[in-house]
């Protein structure tokens, strides 16, 4: 059987090189007479893109560029991209060489990835000695000019990662095998689709992308001292401490102007250490509470949730970016588990809500908590400690029939009272007796009206159900969590 091999692919601007490759490729075309003067504002969208990478609008520009080419001769294009080489080959990062070194060793190809046409780009990977190029290509008129149309995908985020499935499709490689380095957030499908992603001085949102992922991020400039051999580099399970608390930055009460927050209790949080932070359920603004609670104890934590919690909007973004622990309950995997105890062995607080879902209907109403076994597994894995909070009136910011949160009521805003309790006695001689000593600890933690034993109103129930459910007959409207 013969054995899957890989390639290594490589974005260009702001990870190959140093900056941006177009200001470049622009003086090298004025130079050759194919344009006549600078685009205005030109060297400050270079500036802009140097500082935070791609933006939709200057890629938006750089579709266009294939209709502003049209009648322009191919040949004239190519010895532009010729004379632009040698200034591109000096802004290669530093520590390219010895990581191209580290792939030619291991017998992977090394292709360049890129958006930016390939008659631009082809003399300077011939100069470097990569092995192919995968790039956007422009159709061309029987006179040798340019017109006006693609030749194939437009090679920029989803685009490219079709490009480059069918590069290696082409030519007998494995994605799962290969590697890709990237800066850009729009690179994200490529390198979600490769087995060995890694992140090179990263825009905004791809610093936290990589942090909510744990895709190793590389410095290839020399600032940092040397790059680690790729053989031994892995995805590590401790997310970035200075991604996390820019993360948590966005969890301030100031960005959630359609709630207020009354929040007491902070001490009973661990200055340091590990502790596992367990609360109610009731709104998928709970994640939201919880960060904005987190935050004023100067510590970072990471959620441990359904996939449909990281999903949502607005929460799930900062869950995620926190890096967060998906569970996909169907799969009966132990791996987040794992993960969990693995972060608080790094000295992380992890938050869970122990009901696992939302309570739907009329259970959502029910005095009695109920709980799964999870987070009591944890805490005898781990032996951290088990801190409860209670959550009251996230459901008024975010009721379970919403697909979003009400973000427009800022005049009124709801309060979401947050109270934060002693650290829970556990035994761990059974997973179901400490699961109730959590949900104790909790519903002490709650508002007397949370004790009181009604039957809700049809429009209560309704406002408890997931958006666009009537309800079968069936008893699903009463639904509540399980205990396993």
């Amino acid at each position: 059987m013969t054995t899957p091999r890989g390639a290594a692919f490589f974005d260009l601007d702001r990870t190959l090189l140093a900056g941006a490759s177009g200001e470049v490729f622009s003086k090298a075309m004025r130079a050759a007479g194919l344009v006549s003067r600078s685009i205005p504002g030109e060297s400050l969208l270079y500036k802009l893109f140097n500082t935070v990478g791609e933006t939709l609008p200057s890629m938006a520009l750089a579709r266009q560029a294939v209709t502003l080419a049209k009648g322009k001769p191919r040949a004239t294009v190519q010895q532009a991209a010729e004379s632009a080489a040698d200034a591109l080959a000096a802004m290669v990062q530093p520590l390219a060489a010895p990581l191209f070194d580290e792939h030619r060793a291991a017998g992977r190809p090394i292709v360049l990835a890129t958006t930016t046409p390939y008659d631009l780009v082809a003399p300077l990977a011939k100069r470097l000695g990569l092995d192919d190029v995968v790039a956007t290509r422009y159709g061309v008129n029987a006179d040798g000019t340019y017109d006006g149309t693609l030749d194939g995908p437009f090679v920029w985020s989803a685009g490219k990662l079709a490009a480059v499935k069918d590069w290696a499709e082409r030519n007998g490689f494995d994605l799962k095998e290969s590697f890709a380095y990237s800066d850009s957030v729009y690179d994200t499908p490529l390198l979600a689709a490769v087995g060995n992603p890694f992140v090179v001085n990263p825009d905004p949102r791809m610093a936290l992308m990589a942090a909510a992922r744990r895709w190793p991020t590389l410095d290839l400039s020399g600032a940092a001292g040397m790059v680690k051999e790729v053989s031994s580099m892995a995805r590590i399970p401790v997310v970035n401490m200075e991604i996390q608390r820019l993360a948590l930055s966005f969890t301030h009460p100031l960005f959630f102007p359609y709630a207020k927050f009354d929040i007491s209790g902070l001490e009973h949080i661990p200055q340091s250490g590990p502790a596992i932070v367990v609360a109610n359920h009731r709104s998928y603004f709970d994640a939201a509470a919880v960060a904005v609670t987190i935050a004023r104890t100067d510590r970072t934590v990471r959620f441990l949730g359904k996939k449909e919690v990281f999903d949502a909007p607005v929460v799930g973004q900062i869950a995620t970016a926190l890096g967060g622990i998906r569970v996909d309950r169907g799969t009966g995997s132990d791996g987040p588990l794992k993960a969990a105890a693995e972060a608080l062995e790094n000295g992380d607080l992890v938050a869970m809500m122990p009901q696992g879902t939302i309570p739907r209907g009329a259970g959502f109403y029910d005095p009695v908590l109920r709980g799964r076994w999870g987070a009591a597994r944890l805490a005898a894995m781990t032996k951290a400690p088990v801190i409860p909070i209670g959550l009251w009136g996230t459901e008024k910011v975010w009721p379970r029939s919403a697909r979003v949160p009400n973000m427009l009521n800022v005049v009124t805003p709801p309060t979401v009272t947050i109270r934060v309790g002693a650290e829970v006695p556990m035994v761990y001689r059974s997973p179901d007796a400490d699961t109730k000593r959590m949900m104790k600890a909790i519903m002490a933690l709650l508002p007397p009206e949370s004790r009181e034993q009604r039957t809700p109103t049809e429009a209560e129930i309704a406002l408890a159900m997931p958006p666009g459910h009537r309800g079968n007959g069936t008893g699903e409207d009463r639904r509540r969590p399980g205990t396993d």
